[in-house]
């Protein structure tokens, strides 16, 4: 009876040695999509009242959280019942993070006008703020249940020749670390302003040392925004290039003497482009109808 109670006890080590070392690879392949879902909800979760940022953060976290919910079971019973839909899902969510980096590089790099929200200077009532965050929380919410599905398909991907049991834990994981980590760095990132002013006023003087730090955090987030915008959409082409590659033999051997990550990139930004162009063609027809 001893033996039978430690071999279960070797089976359970074992199970958790294989999915400690399987989240430790399908963390290091969705790192990039991380990195732009970190990008993307720190711009998203900034410009409110300061002391509104943390609750409506909070409801963005919480929003996130249900969107796993709802994932999760649907992709275990893929992976299950038709596994082959998991690399469908995984190629189809690569064209969509292809075109998302490609774009993000046009409207960069071609001048064009933006649609703006015209926010008059008139004082907002309670009840305008209110709706204006819950628009904002909506809208924050819709992109992180795109990027989550993207998240726990290339989680997926990463183990899909494991047991099933290793894949509930694997992608819980790194679901779960999607939602907890990233939120709680933004969290750190829209707050680093208010640190800033808090350091400044700690003292009556005038550029102490104090003030100097602050002035940096408050000078430093606008920047670290805009420089996690720049490395979540090279990390966007890097991500889905990698899909390609190793999921379709043809970009699989496509210039074997070239460095992984160069062709990675680079076949990330040419479907990338090769979307927007068939996009923006379709929309246009759609457009002139």
């Amino acid at each position: 009876m001893a033996s039978g109670f430690f071999a279960i006890l070797d089976d359970v080590a074992a199970l958790l040695d294989d999915v400690a070392t399987m989240s430790k690879v399908a963390t290091k392949k969705t790192a990039g999509i991380l990195g732009d879902d970190l990008a993307v909800n720190a711009e998203k979760a900034s410009g409110f009242v300061s002391s509104r940022e943390i609750p409506v953060l909070w409801a963005i976290t919480k929003g996130s959280l249900l969107n796993k919910i709802i994932i999760l079971p649907i992709a275990f019973l893929l992976s299950a019942f038709l596994p082959w839909a998991v690399t469908v899902i995984l190629i189809l969510g690569g064209v969509y993070l292809a075109y998302e980096g490609a774009e993000k590089i046009y409207e960069f790099f071609v001048p064009h006008e933006h649609a703006t929200n015209s926010m008059e200077t008139k004082t907002m009532t309670k009840a305008e703020i209110l709706e204006m965050e819950k628009t904002k929380i909506k809208s924050a919410i819709v992109t992180d249940f795109i990027l989550s599905i993207e998240i726990v398909i290339i989680a997926l991907g990463a183990v899909i020749q494991e047991p099933l049991v290793t894949q509930i834990a694997v992608v819980s994981f790194v679901a779960l670390l999607a939602t907890v980590g990233v939120y709680g760095i933004v969290a750190l990132i829209v707050r680093m302003d208010e640190f800033g002013i808090r350091l400044m006023n700690i003292n009556k003087e005038d550029n102490s040392t104090s003030d100097k730090i602050g002035r940096f955090f408050v000078n430093a987030l606008p920047k670290v925004i805009k420089a996690l915008s720049v490395i979540g959409t090279i990390a966007l082409l890097l991500v889905s290039g990698g899909i390609f590659v190793h999921n379709i033999d043809f970009f699989h051997h496509l210039l074997p003497n070239i460095p992984g990550i160069i062709v990675e990139f680079g076949v990330g930004l040419l479907i990338g482009f090769l979307a927007l162009l068939i996009f923006n063609g379709v929309k246009a027809l759609f457009v002139k109808k």
